[in-house]
């Protein structure tokens, strides 16, 4: 029997509400998280992954709304922070019925909380969650498939790295290694190849993947995924899942920078997040850099404007350069900074509207 305590976590972390939900007719199994709803309504996507257990269902839920909550207010957005996740198989369980199931669930919080597509879910399957619930973006002929957006985000965000790091975000003087190549890392990669970067490597565990990579960019040389960490480059691009930076790879790494895509890619935010700030590494923190997508989907909610919605996303550039100062002043990690930062957006806001205004 576990001894993980959902109640003391959520006290712990102010989470506002964690619902459980099943359908009997199509097997839906899932969780849906709010973490604060502070600036505006959760936002977060629906993750579909095959969990060994219920419990790590739950733990990656609560992690990734939290995560959302200060990707939103560091992006300057009028957002919470919430997620979906789904147990089951993808190979097995996606159908029109299913993802409809999931859209009743979702209309029945009534606007706290939004969801759009993540791991294993695409804009085709929110096109189904969309015949049951107002509450879903990301959907095609709006606002689309996000992952071009996060990696032009991220794209931005390495620059900002680059400079404060180096002093020149010149992409032909340095070199790279991706961590992924599916989504994000795929659409991140292309941009790198169109800004001449010195080298490029990935990795990658999808054959498929793989063989695309070679195809398209015959110049990007493939890796191990267990030589990875030891690659002796300028920046480490992980866009992969989470949790990868830890014990084992931190003291692997030559890297001077760590900039990617990937959700909580820090094991342990305060142990990781101070052993890379200690081996002098700068470290893009994930929820500011990747934040690219969720911007792009947050102006569906307006009147979806491309052109808009990329000038809010090269704000990414300045927003990081804010939170390495930060993190400097205060001699505190990156992660930390960033954190300071959200938060002190959602503090300030929360204190501008305590007084009752008519509209």
């Amino acid at each position: 029997m576990s001894d993980f305590k959902h109640f003391e976590y959520m006290a712990k972390h102010r989470y506002e509400q964690v619902v459980y939900f099943y359908d009997k007719t199509t097997g839906l199994k899932g969780i849906t998280c709010i973490h604060n709803t502070t600036l505006g309504p959760a936002l977060g996507g629906t993750r579909l992954w095959n969990y060994a257990s219920e419990e790590d269902a739950v733990i990656d839920a609560l992690r990734l709304a939290r995560g959302m909550t200060y990707k939103a207010a560091a992006a300057g957005l009028n957002l919470g922070g919430g997620k979906t996740v789904l147990i089951g198989d993808p190979e097995t369980v996606k159908s029109e019925g299913y993802f409809r199931a999931l859209g009743r669930y979702v209309q029945s919080l009534n606007g706290r909380y939004i969801t759009a597509e993540d791991v294993n879910t695409s804009t085709k399957d929110m096109d189904f969650v969309a015949m049951e619930t107002d509450y879903v973006v990301g959907l095609e002929g709006k606002s689309g498939n996000p992952s071009p957006m996060t990696a032009l985000g991220a794209f931005h965000g390495i620059r900002a790295a680059l400079q404060y790091k180096f002093g020149n975000e010149e992409f032909s003087k340095y070199t790279f290694a991706v961590q992924g190549a599916g989504q994000t890392g795929y659409y991140l990669i292309k941009k790198l190849v169109e800004a001449k970067a010195k080298k490029i490597y990935f990795s990658e565990i999808n054959p498929k993947h793989i063989e695309r990579m070679k195809r398209e960019h015959p110049d990007v040389e493939f890796v191990e995924p267990k030589n990875y960490f030891g690659l002796n480059v300028d920046v480490i691009v992980p866009c992969a899942l989470g949790g990868v930076l830890n014990d084992e790879s931190i003291p692997q790494i030559k890297a001077k920078v760590i900039a990617g895509t990937a959700n909580n890619v820090l094991l342990d935010e305060d142990i990781h997040g101070t052993m890379i700030k200690e081996k002098g590494i700068l470290y893009a923190p994930d929820f500011v850099i990747n934040a690219g997508g969720l911007i792009n989907v947050y102006h569906e909610l307006k009147e979806y404007n491309v052109g808009r919605a990329t000038r809010d996303i090269e704000k990414i550039y300045d927003r990081l350069l804010e939170i390495f100062k930060i993190a400097d002043t205060e001699n505190i990690h990156t992660q930390q900074a960033a954190k300071v930062f959200a938060k002190k957006r959602i503090e300030t806001i929360n204190n501008v509207q305590d007084n009752y205004i008519k509209r």
